[in-house]
Formats: C-alpha cells, sequence, structure tokens
C-alpha cells in the first residue's frame, strides 16, 4: 500500500491524475487504478469526480494527512528518534502561481529571521486548501480569495489584487476587447477554479457568449496557448505576468476591470500562533515587494472573505 499512498500524495500536490502520473512515472491509467485499489482496500471513496481534476473528498483529506505521516515515518525507519525538544512544523499551504514567485522569497527570509523554525510547504488548489485549513491538517494558505463566506474563526488576510486582462496573440489585428471577445475563438480559465468562476461570472453579466476553444487550468499553459495564436483570453496578470511573454498583447477592460484576490487563509493552533503571525508577515512584506501597487496596506486582517 506504500506505492498507493505516494501516488495519493502526488494526485493531492499535482490536481490531477495525468500530472500526477509525470510526477511519479506512471500513465494516468495506472494511476487511476493504483487509486481504485487504494479505495477498494479502505472501503470508502477518497475523491469527488468531476471534470478533470482530483478533488479530495473529507475522507481523502483525512486519509492524505495520515498517508503523509505513514510516508514520513517509513522514511525514518532505522534512523535515530527525532529530538523531542525539535521546533513544531508550520505547514503552509500554496497554490501554484504563489509557489512560483512568493513563496520562495518569503520562505528564504522567513527562515534568515527565524532559524530556529521548520516550515513544509502543501502545493494544491484553493478548495483544497480551504479545506485543509478549515480541517486542521495545515496552518495556513495562500490562495485565491474564496467567492463564498467562510467560517468564522477562519482569519483572511489579502496580500495583492490582480487585475484581469484580455489577452490576445500580438499578430492578431487590433481591436476594442468586446470585439476581440466576440469574434475570436475563446480559450477558458477552468471553472472548477476560483479564479474561473470570476471569469465565468464576469461573462454572464456582461451577457457575453464567446465561441469556446478549450478550458485550461495552468495559466501558464493558458498564456502559451493564446501566445500560439489559437485565441484570446481572460487571465489575471500575476506577478510573474508584469511583462507579457513576446507573442501576446494585453488589453485593458477599463471600468469593468475585475480582479483576483490572493490572499492568506489561517487558523493556527495556539501553540503555532507566533509561527503564523511571523509567516504571515514575511509574506505581506513580500508581496508588497513583488506586487507594488497592487498590494494592499499591512494590517488588513479579516475573519470572512465575502
Amino acid at each position: 500500500m506504500i506505492r498507493e499512498l505516494r501516488t495519493l500524495v502526488a494526485v493531492a500536490r499535482e490536481g490531477t491524475f495525468a500530472a500526477a502520473g509525470q510526477a511519479v512515472g506512471l500513465t494516468q491509467a495506472a494511476v487511476s487504478a493504483q487509486m481504485q485499489r487504494l479505495e477498494a482496500e479502505l472501503g470508502f471513496a477518497l475523491f469527488d469526480r468531476a471534470g478533470r481534476s482530483a478533488h479530495l473528498n473529507a475522507k481523502g483529506r483525512q486519509v492524505l494527512a495520515q498517508a503523509q505521516d505513514l510516508l514520513q515515518r517509513y522514511g525514518n525507519l532505522g534512523r535515530a528518534p527525532a529530538d523531542p525538544a525539535a521546533p513544531a512544523l508550520l505547514s503552509v499551504g500554496a497554490i501554484t502561481s504563489v509557489q512560483r514567485m512568493l513563496m520562495p522569497r518569503a520562505l528564504a527570509r522567513f527562515h534568515r529571521e527565524h532559524p530556529a523554525c521548520r516550515s513544509r510547504i502543501v502545493p494544491g488548489l484553493s478548495m483544497d486548501l480551504v479545506n485543509q485549513v478549515d480541517a486542521g491538517d495545515i496552518d495556513m494558505a495562500a490562495i485565491i480569495r474564496p467567492p463564498f463566506s467562510l467560517h468564522s474563526d477562519l482569519r483572511w488576510t489579502t496580500l495583492a489584487r490582480e487585475p484581469f486582462r484580455l489577452i490576445a496573440p500580438r499578430a492578431m489585428p487590433d481591436g476594442d476587447w468586446r470585439e476581440l471577445l466576440a469574434q475570436r475563438p475563446f480559450i477558458r480559465y477552468d471553472r472548477s477554479s476560483f479564479g474561473g468562476r470570476q471569469v465565468d461570472r464576469f461573462l454572464r453579466d456582461l451577457h457575453f457568449a464567446p465561441r469556446e476553444l478549450c478550458e485550461v487550468d495552468d495559466l501558464e499553459t493558458l498564456v502559451a496557448l493564446v501566445g500560439q495564436g489559437l485565441g484570446v483570453a481572460l487571465v489575471p496578470q500575476t506577478a510573474a505576468l508584469r511583462s507579457w511573454p513576446t507573442g501576446v498583447r494585453a488589453v485593458g477592460l477599463g471600468p469593468h476591470t475585475f480582479h483576483r484576490d490572493i490572499g492568506l487563509l489561517c487558523r493556527a493552533a495556539p501553540a503555532l500562533e507566533a509561527q503564523v503571525r511571523a509567516m504571515s508577515a514575511v509574506l505581506a512584506a513580500t508581496a508588497r515587494r513583488l506586487y507594488g501597487r497592487n498590494a494592499p496596506p499591512a494590517g488588513l486582517d479579516k475573519r470572512t472573505a465575502a
């Protein structure tokens, strides 16, 4: 079962069976077969199967936490026992765009300022990470702001506001964003993500029904497809996209501009309160340097998110 548990961790980390297979050297069919065997052994389903993404259900998240602990113990077989006085481990969830730009800079500063602390970065989609913070499986998460109200014991801090732009191939003739959206093939930001839901709501509110070509859950892939000339897309301008690739140009939405908020969701155990506050402060300071005027001032700390 160790092999299946390792694959389960990969699926949770990568978000799809196909991506998990690439990470662990298996085909998508082999990953699916392993997950089916694991579910049969346990006697219950681990995933809410809908679309291409693999979303862990409540039982699945519980098994994932136990699997990570079991695999760590398995890897430590034969080693000297850990020092009981070792510092507590701070578990931080992060979506892909935060991992690539914000998290490396913030972690480097955090561990320079707090050398006795340990941290563990847990990758995942925003919805999965919300559930893990809510369940106490991780201490905090850097995610897209959820489009629904959160429990009153969860704390939200906005780090940055990323404006959405219409992007088009640079070789495509100039035009108003409405014309481009109405006349050109549309590459959709995956509707199962929080950002994709914002795009869907924007299109419905303005009564746009673009000619949809494909749906993609990875922003880098989406931007690359536009650069290849396949069509246009609505995407947030992240810190990594302050300058667009050579083959892509961005068109502003004017007064219809909407934003994707990136922030921290926390519910710290008392033993980790100091570490969570320290990490929150470092992430906020790092975001201000990365995003400039698109980062809110320090201290925007709220108990719920609308």
